[in-house]
């Protein structure tokens, strides 16, 4: 009988799903040749029902790993519930979900957006009106500090300021406004600022950039340097953010406290998009009715994933956990410098590894590291980034640090 006779669905090859979406999607990722199927914890499994330890975590946004059964059954039980209202009207999650958001950030109130671009986006809009409402910068010569080699997103006016070629060339006229400054050098921050900078945009950790982490104490210079010049220090967290680095966020490993987060990818405990701003009320409430909005920001299923995102980081079980396999990451890999890599960088359970010249490139290192039933992501060439969900255990620590080693000399 044939497929159609007997109700079941025919068997689609890895080979025949990489050719429908090579002929039908627009080729702007290049992933690798793996079409995965189910995901649970840590792992991952192909078409053919190969299985692959995650290290990449969708960019952090698996935090809590695959099918986090606390975060399915929430999602279960809210998507038979209510899932979209306008927000025209209240919903009876979007309260909780700000509170409990508020509260792990330390902060008033939030503003919850969908993608990380588009949180990104408002924090930009936020900070420009703060600056003419409450600041007091005359009507459009705003401008804001954002730093080389960053990355918050794709949207036209965040290209503008990046300096990643791929993402940015052939998309001009550019949105005026912003000033770009050497990553970690306080000195040039400084210099750039003058009376109607609004804003200091920034990652604590450059995670697109492989992970690079500014000098000790930049972080708190930097702090100073806003509250001293009436600066909102805006913090873009989205992916070094919800215990990624072993803190509940990257700024709090120097104790710092930004004006404002930027959070999405975690948020949405890797089920569904979910992003936000956090402030105080003196810089979140220069928005007002109309000025900012989002079919569907802040809706129902959102709210309810978010708020369960908030119970698990509340208990400190991740954050803590990030810490303790971290270290144990950093020293499986750190002997592997000057031994097929040139530097590493570890921050909690995210690590960025350069890989030496006349070795593999980024690129082919993870195409090795595939094939040991391991998936990572390079990045600008000769670097390869590697940020497992946090409920990875010491054992796949220990097989991911193996599977790098003999990759390195394949």
């Amino acid at each position: 009988m044939t497929p159609e006779q007997t109700g079941t669905t025919p068997a689609v090859s890895t080979e025949q799903h990489i050719e429908m979406t090579e002929r039908y999607a627009a080729h702007n990722y290049h992933p690798l040749p793996v079409v995965l199927a189910s995901g649970e914890g840590a792992w991952v499994t192909d078409v053919d029902g190969k299985r692959y330890l995650d290290c990449l975590a969708g960019y952090s946004a698996l935090n809590f790993g695959h099918s986090h059964p606390q975060l399915v059954e929430r999602a279960r039980q809210q998507v038979g519930t209510l899932t979209l209202t306008s927000r025209a009207f209240f919903n009876d999650q979007l309260g909780p979900f700000a509170q409990a958001l508020a509260e792990l950030t330390g902060k008033d109130m939030v503003l919850p957006m969908n993608s990380g671009a588009e949180a990104v986006e408002t924090a930009i809009k936020v900070s420009r009106r703060w600056g003419y409402e409450v600041k007091g910068v005359p009507e459009d010569q705003a401008n804001i500090i954002v730093m080389e080699g960053n990355f918050h997103g794709r949207t036209t006016t965040i290209i503008s300021f990046s300096d990643d070629k791929v993402a940015h060339d052939n998309y001009g006229p550019y949105t005026p406004g912003f000033r770009a400054v050497r990553y970690g050098d306080i000195d040039s921050l400084r210099a750039a600022i003058d009376d109607f900078t609004v804003a200091v945009l920034f990652e604590p950790i450059q995670g697109e950039g492989g992970v690079v982490v500014p000098p000790e104490g930049f972080l708190r210079e930097l702090r100073a340097v806003c509250t001293e010049e009436n600066v909102l220090m805006v913090a873009d967290e989205i992916q070094s953010g919800l215990a990624r680095t072993g803190t509940t966020f990257a700024c709090d490993l120097e104790d710092v406290v930004p004006d404002m987060y930027v959070l999405g990818k975690a948020l949405g405990g890797g089920l569904y998009p979910v992003s936000a701003v956090a402030a105080n009320t003196d810089v979140l409430g220069v928005i007002t009715p109309g000025s900012h909005g989002s079919t569907f920001g802040g809706n129902p299923l959102a709210a309810a994933i978010g708020h369960e995102v908030c119970r698990l980081l509340a208990t400190g079980e991740y954050q803590e956990r990030a810490r303790r396999l971290g270290a144990r990451l950093l020293a499986g890999l750190e002997p592997l410098v000057g031994h097929g890599l040139d530097a590493v960088r570890v921050r909690g359970l995210w690590a960025g590894l350069d890989v030496t010249p006349g070795g593999p490139t980024g690129r082919e290192l993870c195409e090795r590291l595939m094939e040991r039933g391991i998936l990572a992501k390079d990045t600008h060439g000769m670097t390869i980034r590697l940020a497992p969900p946090l409920v990875i255990t010491e054992d796949e620590v220990d097989m991911l640090v193996a599977a790098v080693r003999e990759s390195l000399t394949a």
